[in-house]
């Protein structure tokens, strides 16, 4: 008989991440009209959507960053006793979702918004990115795959081996990773928001297999 040796193989995750100035600034515009009438909930909602829109437009902000969703009509009911259920009055609201590429300018472009809509407008949150992520997760793959590589030649040596050819890499989803916007600020009442971007961090996590050598 022929004896088969079994080859010995060494399995390691690395995790790597990348960090930089963010490009991109995506935030979401609410608009949420109550009126007393239906139809002046809508057609003010349309209003302060156009005039909002505008306002963009004068900031440079283009047709495709500007996204329209969620539009929504609804009755607003109270219940009163020995009334019942009763209307109100009416909302009308939508969501505009606009990405920003100049992010040094977004607070004077963020404070042109709230004016342009007036009491109308909910800012409902913002986040910050990449127009192009391939650079930093360029990078991100490279710090993996360095971690990867130090935490193997580690466990090598540890079992008195070292190590031989790659035998497979596979590469884990990862995305970006937003530093909290912790810097927002208002010096006063009548002034507007400060949007600080700091950095934008995107991970990386790959899997290598490498045979072991004696």
């Amino acid at each position: 008989m022929t004896g088969e040796t079994s080859t010995r193989t060494i399995t390691v995750t690395g995790t790597g991440t990348a960090e930089a100035p963010p490009d991109l600034l995506t935030i979401s515009v609410g608009i949420e009209c109550r009126r007393d009438r239906v139809g002046a909930a809508y057609a003010d909602a349309g209003t302060a959507s156009t005039a909002i829109s505008g306002a963009l437009r004068r900031h440079g902000v283009t047709d495709a960053d500007i996204r329209t969703s969620g539009l929504n009509v609804r009755p607003e009911l109270v219940w009163r006793d020995g009334g019942g259920q009763q209307v109100t009055g009416y909302v009308a609201s939508t969501v505009l979702t606009v990405r920003l590429r100049q992010v040094t300018a977004a607070s004077g472009v963020i404070a042109d918004v709230v004016d342009a809509g007036g009491d109308d407008v909910r800012l409902n949150g913002l986040e910050l990115g990449f127009s192009d992520e391939s650079a930093v997760s360029s990078v991100a793959r490279e710090a993996a795959w360095q971690d990867a590589v130090a935490t193997a030649e580690q466990f090598a040596s540890l079992a008195s081996a070292r190590l031989g050819t790659v035998v497979s890499i596979s590469e884990h989803a990862d995305g970006p990773r937003p530093v909290p916007v912790a810097r927002i600020q208002r010096a006063a009442a009548t002034e507007a928001i400060s949007v600080e971007a700091g950095h934008t961090s995107i991970g990386a996590s790959v899997t290598v297999v490498w045979e072991l050598q004696d």
